[in-house]
């Protein structure tokens, strides 16, 4: 026997990690904490009780309130309308003759029909009028001895008593005063005010409000019927104007407690005695009272406590049964659950079943997340295979795209597309920031911003937006939504814009090229082919630029000229000034030629490449004539013209070349320094300065040539010419030519002289001449060079 008393015990010491074992604890420390709530709620219960009621009472005081000063408010704004009426105003202050005086208070009664109307829970007002002795009524006016008579004499009070009471009240008081109308005699109560006094500090009039208090004694009855108290309606003097029961001892008592201070307690006991409340009115002057029996508060009191103790006991005896239930109840299905995953996992649960759920949970999630990660990596890779296939126009797929796109959870909202690439053109500078990640994961990495960036700003044009990866760019093929195609292109820019500015805090420098619109999935390839040809404009509009197809698409109906300037006059000019040194001139002439190709709405690639590769031409005809041969300019550089051909832009192309032209010139001043000496070379300058002088002075002379200026210097011409050629890089009648086609220019541009005046005005007495000399040197003729300008 002892021995099965030790197994038990072993085996519920074995249990006390049980969740059942937590549980009893959880469930009795609960059972214990609440039956301590229930004996502190009892304790607390009587003093919560008063205070409650208290609360209770306070309430239907503020209810009682709202409804009689809602009366009470309406009695006042009808005596301040009354009291500002402009004809009253101009009645009682303003100096008139009796029978003007009579008219306005024939106009005044008229008013007051409105305000009856209008005011129709207000049973009588009117104005006294101390000027003339009367009373104003709506409708009437009447000597104040017959007014009295009609409205006020019920027996109660006499006439001089009512005049005492108009004439000494204080303004805005409430005060009783009897009401006599067809059916009965009434008691009213009344809102008197008196008028400012006029000028000659005289009386004027009083404005008398009244309301039954009837219409009163209904919010009264319903607080006195609910917690069988009497209720007190008093004025600022404390005088009682409405009361529900008749005037007695207490009531005097209650009235002169409230003088002292509202709200104290009149002798409460368990016998009698009784419970005080009062409240101030929010919109007048008045208290309201309630008294309550104190016997009505220790009646609810000894029921709350009966009700505590039964509440207890019951609540002891449910606690009970229902934690043995639910603990039954409850540790059933995790006793099957545990039985469910020990089979499974050939583990048994010794200890919390709650902890070996757990464990069992944990490992079967880890288990899932791998393999949802697998087939995630794997859709990724099957999706970006078949929009690769869709944008290479592979429509021969042997599952339908249609299916394909539901597979992969790719919505398609109409049958209209467009494309979208993004090349990043910072590759290099992105891998010296992400230095720790190696290649192929920062390459994932650059890929799933882009991705969830494009997508996410497609997704709030209302358009849903796709991203895979092909030939280093990443495309985005945009479906649209079924709405109005006017704002499909504004919404494409709108991404692409959105896009590179948001990359741009990811240090991303991109290159965006858009498509057109296209119709069904036959039309994506198309699509993509123009956002590839678009990207291609780069070179010409450099990056990180949006361009989209429409910009560089070339319609043949639209009959555009390609022009191509870059004559050979200008390249032996350009040749020159390398030659001689000029960077800055060669610089200007280079800069010239290639804003005039390419600052045209559509450029050319094909001439766009033509004109970069006749620019490295130039350069190597200018080095070669400078006798360079294997010098140290090309020693230098030995793969400048790799450098140049290797550049993505047109910019980038411009700014190689123009080191290397810089680098040239350097060199060929250099070389002109040494085969000249520094005397000569000055004596050279000067002399050309003077000659340069006076071409500027005298070109209008038709006369002016190589052989009169040599004359002027007395030097040959020819030698002049020569001189001129080595400092400024080409022949003296060259130069003298060009500054009379700049000084044309310069005036047809300026005035509105023929051609023929022109040539006359520069030097040349030969119209003819003057157009074949224009046309040489800027490739148009001066009449063609005015309708352009």
């Amino acid at each position: 026997m002892r021995g099965e008393r030790d197994l038990k015990i072993r085996h519920l010491w074995q249990k006390r990690k049980s969740i059942v074992f937590a549980w009893l604890i959880s469930y009795s420390v609960v059972l214990f904490v609440m039956t301590m709530i229930s004996l502190i709620v009892y304790a607390q219960s009587s003093k919560a009780l008063k205070s409650e009621i208290h609360r209770a009472n306070d309430s239907l005081l503020k209810q009682a309130r709202y409804t009689i000063d809602t009366q009470i408010d309406l009695m006042k704004r009808l005596n301040m309308e009354i009291t500002w009426n402009a004809k009253l105003q101009s009645l009682m202050y303003s100096t008139k003759s009796p029978g003007d005086a009579q008219f306005s208070a024939y106009q005044l009664v008229k008013d007051m029909l409105t305000y009856q109307t209008s005011y129709a829970s207000i049973d009588e007002f009117y104005v006294t009028w101390e000027q003339e002795d009367s009373l104003l009524r709506p409708g009437n006016v009447r000597d104040l001895e017959t007014a009295f008579n009609t409205i006020h004499n019920t027996g109660d009070i006499s006439y001089e008593q009512w005049m005492h009471t108009i004439n000494n009240t204080e303004s805005n008081r409430f005060l009783l005063l009897p009401r006599l109308d067809s059916a009965s005699s009434r008691t009213s109560i009344a809102y008197l005010t008196h008028l400012p006094k006029d000028l000659n500090d005289r009386k004027t009039g009083t404005v008398v409000v009244m309301t039954d208090r009837d219409r009163f004694q209904e919010a009264v009855e319903s607080i006195s019927g609910f917690s069988g108290g009497q209720v007190l309606i008093l004025n600022q003097d404390n005088e009682v104007l409405l009361s529900n029961l008749p005037v007695s001892v207490d009531q005097d008592r209650i009235v002169e407690r409230l003088s002292v201070g509202g709200g104290t307690m009149i002798s409460p006991s368990r016998d009698g005695g009784s419970e005080l409340f009062s409240i101030s009115s929010s919109v007048s002057d008045l208290k309201y009272a309630l008294v309550i029996p104190s016997n009505i508060y220790w009646e609810k009191a000894e029921y709350v406590r009966k009700f505590t103790y039964i509440s207890i006991l019951i609540s002891l005896i449910g606690a009970g049964v229902l934690t043995w239930f639910f603990m039954r109840r409850n540790y059933s299905p995790i006793q099957q659950l545990v039985q469910s995953l020990s089979d499974k996992n050939g583990e048994r649960s010794e200890g919390n079943e709650l902890s070996f759920i757990q464990r069992a949970i944990s490992q079967t999630r880890s288990e899932k997340e791998r393999i949802a990660l697998q087939l995630q990596m794997h859709q990724h890779a099957l999706r970006s295979n078949m929009l690769n296939r869709l944008f290479k126009g592979k429509l021969d797929s042997p599952v339908p795209y249609e299916e394909a796109f539901k597979s992969f959870n790719m919505k398609l909202l109409s049958d209209r597309f467009a494309v979208i690439l993004f090349m990043v053109e910072n590759d290099e500078s992105l891998s010296s920031k992400l230095s720790g990640i190696d290649a192929n994961e920062r390459r994932k990495l650059v890929q799933f911003i882009i991705t969830n960036v494009v997508e996410e700003l497609a997704g709030r044009h209302q358009h849903a937006g796709y991203v895979a990866e092909i030939d280093d760019m990443m495309v985005c093929l945009v479906n649209f939504a079924e709405a109005e195609t006017q704002s499909f292109k504004e919404d494409l820019y709108a991404i692409a814009t959105e896009a590179q500015s948001f990359l741009l805090r990811f240090q991303m420098d991109l290159t965006i090229s858009i498509g057109g619109i296209h119709l069904s999935l036959a039309g994506i390839a198309e699509a993509y082919q123009e956002a590839v040809d678009a990207m291609e404009y780069k070179m010409v509009l450099g990056k990180r630029e949006i361009i989209t197809y429409d910009e560089i698409r070339i319609d043949p109906a639209d009959n555009l000229r390609f022009g191509y300037y870059y004559p050979l006059q200008l390249e032996q000019q350009i040749i020159n000034w390398i030659k001689a040194g000029e960077y800055e001139q060669a610089s200007r002439s280079m800069s010239d030629i290639t804003q005039r190709n390419f600052n045209k709405p559509i450029v050319s690639l094909t001439l766009a490449r033509c004109l970069i590769f006749n620019l490295v031409g130039t350069m190597v005809k200018a080095i070669n004539e400078l006798g360079d041969g294997e010098s140290s300019v090309l020693g230098d550089n030995p793969l400048w013209m790799d450098k140049i051909l290797a550049c993505d832009t047109i910019q980038e192309m411009q700014q190689e070349l123009f080191g290397l032209l810089e680098e040239v010139c350097a060199f060929a001043a250099a070389t002109i320094e040494k085969n000249v000496s520094q005397e000569r070379a000055e004596s050279l300058r000067g002399l050309v300065e003077k000659v340069t002088r006076h071409i500027e002075e005298h070109y209008d002379d038709s006369s002016l040539n190589v052989n009169t200026i040599g004359e002027r210097f007395d030097l040959k011409g020819s030698y002049l010419s020569k001189l001129f050629r080595t400092q400024k890089g080409e022949g003296l009648l060259d130069y003298i030519n060009k500054f009379r086609i700049d000084q044309a220019k310069r005036m047809i541009k300026c005035r509105q002289d023929s051609i023929a005046e022109v040539a006359k005005h520069v030097g040349y007495n030969e119209v003819a001449t003057f157009i074949r000399v224009f046309k040489k040197y800027e490739g148009i003729t001066p009449g063609k060079f005015k309708e352009m300008n």
